[in-house]
């Protein structure tokens, strides 16, 4: 039995070698997550002109962000398009929110709704895509399905207020982010036994 544990090791250390190297990039997902929650919590006074911005300039960084680890990450994940597609998806909200701020809050409401339901979605898909290499795959498949729980609130509760959508989407960006930020702990740690 410790011989196939040394076996498994020995061919997680080939077959992710940059595994190690961008745990990082989602612990800043993660972080970007968290301060972004805190933004809408502790100042749910701002302005829907404030809120659409903030909004926007997350969603462009983390699809961004989504984008490279998906490039970097091609030739480990089998699907690593998902991971792509939900970057460009997230740029495109961002730049649609950017572009027109004069939406109102039940149009943008919707648009935080679709983005986090399909975002969500890709998030369990690369989950199970991934599940093969990394045995601790639960908790990007749990963000996924609080990203969708969220999404599917979203939209069967429209006429909660904007400073209710305000809450929820703190509350959101904090949950998920702390679950980037523990799973890219993960990662590393995973990432110092392959190497040991």
């Amino acid at each position: 039995m410790h011989e196939a544990k040394k076996e498994e090791l020995s061919d997680a250390k080939h077959c992710c070698p940059n595994r190690a190297a961008h745990w990082w990039i989602l612990a800043l997902r993660g972080l970007l997550a968290v301060i972004f929650g805190l933004i809408a919590l502790l100042a749910p006074g701002i302005a829907l002109l404030a809120f659409i911005y903030v909004f926007a300039a997350y969603a462009l960084v983390d699809g961004g962000i989504a984008v490279i680890t998906a490039i970097q990450e091609r030739e480990l994940l089998y699907r690593w398009g998902w991971v792509q597609f939900e970057g460009i998806l997230s740029i495109l909200v961002g730049i649609i929110a950017f572009a027109n701020p004069a939406l109102t809050a039940l149009v943008l409401l919707y648009l935080i709704a679709a983005w986090a339901i399909v975002t969500g979605i890709m998030e369990i898909v690369a989950a199970f895509a991934i599940r093969e290499l990394v045995s601790r795959e639960w908790v990007l498949a749990l963000a996924g399905v609080v990203s969708v729980a969220f999404g599917i609130l979203l939209f069967f509760y429209p006429g909660a207020g904007i400073l209710s959508i305000l809450w929820l989407v703190g509350i959101y960006g904090i949950v998920v982010g702390l679950l980037f930020i523990v799973r890219a702990f993960q990662l590393r740690s995973w990432a110092s036994s392959v190497k040991a």
